[in-house]
């Protein structure tokens, strides 16, 4: 996007390196391959990260701006579910458009950049060969999907120049057990909405059992927040527990697919008896599920993390220019930054805004 956005004449003396056989690699697997652009509730408050420098540049480059220029250079979208937008074509009309929009760049693919070194002008040392540059931009992303060539590139290109890093982790991303909750693994592809707290947040959305521990829309979202202790589970938003009455079982009467609400009375130790058997002790027990809390073990991973959070601290970084405070003509874009959004579009806009924050400030540079 930031080449995208440069004139003519400054693509002409630009290149791109990239490690991957083809660009947008990432692009290409997001939202199921119909790449979710961007969302009609964006704020700070939607991501982890400083919300001065978040808002410093959405107010210059919001989700108004992205969806005018993809919808100007052919490429449609529509809203759904949650306020998200989507490309009509898929992931593949963006590429396509990045294809188009990129040249006369020179494109290096199949290129691992290996060390960035000196200041004027630097030295780039990849895969291939070496190169000398005025300005350098690292737009490297985190280490979530190593399959599509994530690395740490882009971190130690920052400690070199003397950036401080917060400490990454995956995010957006599923959450692994205690021995307590094992019985969930037994519940495998169950789908079940839930409100999930954690670090103060509510997600509201839905909860899926794996084989490996829980997933889902409000379980990636909370992980996002998640460092350790425990979380809240509301496994019955809603449900009012003075239904549970009559002759039938607890099992009929609960809000949840049937083999979930089995397992759970049985890990409660309470038995699928008619409603009116329960007495005071039962019902308390039941009640767990409005609040059931654990610990997770930890998360699925890199391999399987959307995003990473953490990286490049923005205290040293103008959000102006996205250009080093430390060092001149180095530039920090998009997840490579210790800001990192929840799911629904919002790390796209973060990359796309904030490279187009770069892109115009070297279009005021020779």
């Amino acid at each position: 996007m930031a080449v995208s956005l440069l004139s003519k004449s400054q693509r002409q003396a630009t290149a791109i390196v990239d490690g991957n056989p083809r660009i947008g690699a990432k692009i290409a697997v997001s939202g199921g391959g119909r790449c979710n652009l961007c969302n009609e509730c964006l704020g700070p408050e939607r991501y982890r990260g400083d919300p001065a420098f978040l808002s410093a540049v959405f107010e210059r480059y919001d989700q108004r701006w992205l969806l005018d220029w993809f919808t100007r250079l052919g490429v449609a979208t529509r809203m759904e579910k949650d306020r998200q937008y989507f490309c009509v074509e898929g992931a593949e009309s963006v590429n396509r458009l990045f294809r188009k929009t990129l040249a006369p760049a020179t494109v290096l693919l199949d290129e691992k950049v290996l060390s960035v070194s000196g200041t004027g002008p630097f030295r780039i040392e990849t895969s291939r060969g070496s190169y000398r540059a005025d300005r350098v931009v690292v737009a490297s992303g985190g280490l979530s999907y190593p399959r599509l060539g994530a690395g740490d590139i882009g971190l130690r290109i920052a400690e070199a120049y003397g950036h401080r890093i917060v400490r990454p982790a995956p995010a957006l991303v599923g959450m692994t057990l205690q021995p307590e909750q094992f019985f969930f693994k037994g519940l495998s592809g169950v789908s079940l909405p839930v409100e999930l707290r954690v670090a103060g947040r509510c997600f509201r959305d839905r909860l899926l059992f794996a084989h490996r521990g829980i997933s889902g829309p409000a379980v990636l979202n909370a992980s996002l927040w998640w460092e350790k202790g425990e979380i809240e589970i509301d496994f019955l938003p809603g449900f009012d527990r003075r239904l549970l009455r009559g002759d039938k079982k607890l099992s009929t009467l609960l809000p949840l697919p049937r083999r979930a609400a089995r397992a759970f009375l049985a890990a409660l130790k309470l038995p699928d008896r008619s409603a009116r058997k329960l007495d005071t002790a039962d019902r308390k027990r039941l009640s767990r599920l409005n609040a059931y809390h654990f610990a997770p073990a930890g998360t699925f991973g890199y391999a399987r993390a959307e995003v990473t959070r953490g990286g490049v601290a923005t205290d040293a970084v103008d959000p102006r220019t996205m250009e080093s405070l430390l060092q001149p003509g180095l530039y920090f874009l998009g997840e490579v930054l210790d800001v990192t959004g929840e799911l629904g579009g919002f790390n796209f806009q973060w990359a796309f805004s904030s490279a187009a924050v770069c892109a115009e400030a070297l279009g005021t540079k020779r």
